[in-house]
């Protein structure tokens, strides 16, 4: 045992770590994704999700407008979609037509919904906790979706 940065330590224990798009929408209704390692379930009843997203993220001005989101688990077959969606900014590129996914709209708040993907969870935001530099939002999960014969992307695949 050594002592460490928290980086060093911190990036040794969390591999492999999952991938997961939140799909959001904008005031103009534009849809968005970004993709996010920080998430985590808060809740087995009712059902809850949360996700950790950066203050100067145009997706996080959206969470902050439209108390909704989708959060998707994208399959190993989303590769080039992961890498696209989480290197530009949905300011400056629509990217629900740049991945290249085929989506339905979902039950709650017809955000897409990713047809390829491992899992889909539709979220309605019912509170959000500011830490540091990023805004926790917490949803309850109000549809499931999942497709059983997909294997999730992991960040080591990229």
């Amino acid at each position: 045992m050594i002592s460490t940065t928290f980086e060093e330590a911190i990036s040794a224990v969390k591999k492999p770590a999952k991938i997961t798009f939140a799909v959001v929408k904008d005031a103009e209704g534009k849809f968005n994704t970004i993709t996010l390692e920080w998430f985590m379930r808060t809740s087995i009843k009712p059902p809850m999700l949360a996700i950790s997203v950066g203050h100067t993220r145009y997706s996080h001005q959206c969470l902050q407008n439209f108390r909704y989101f989708n959060l998707c688990f994208p399959s190993k077959e989303m590769k080039e979609a992961a890498r696209i969606s989480g290197s530009r900014s949905g300011r400056d590129l629509n990217k629900i037509n740049a991945l290249g996914e085929e989506f339905f709209p979902g039950k709650l708040a017809k955000l897409p919904v990713f047809r390829n993907a491992a899992a889909n969870f539709e979220c309605e935001i019912i509170t959000q906790v500011r830490s540091g530099d990023h805004t926790i939002f917490v949803g309850q999960v109000k549809y499931s979706w999942l497709n059983k014969d997909k294997d999730i992307l992991l960040f080591k695949d990229l």
